[in-house]
Parts: structure tokens; sequence; C-alpha cells
């Protein structure tokens, strides 16, 4: 596997997880707002993988 596809299926499973966590703190407006930001960091941090490089 090259660095790319590693780096990509590490941010796969990071949002994976996040998700997790956003289910499991259902009812529990703190452990949701973090488990949202979190979500939201590892989608920002993976806009350079599907970003058109020039």
């Amino acid at each position: 596997m090259s660095d790319r596809q590693i780096n990509i299926t590490g941010w796969v499973l990071f949002v994976i997880s996040s998700i997790g966590f956003i289910i499991a703190s259902i009812g529990n407006f703190w452990a949701m707002f973090g488990s949202i930001f979190f979500l939201l960091a590892c989608l920002v941090f993976m806009v350079p993988f599907f970003r058109k490089s020039s």
C-alpha cells in the first residue's frame, strides 16, 4: 500500500469512529457537541485527498 492509501484508510477509520461516538452520545449534549466537532475536523483533514492537485 502506498502512503496515500494508508493515510486515507486511517482518516476513513477516524470518520467511522466519530460516527460511532455520535451514535453513542445521543442524549448527552456535550458528548454530542464534541463528537460532531471531531467528525468535522476529520472531514477537514480529508479535503486534500479529494482536491485536484494543480
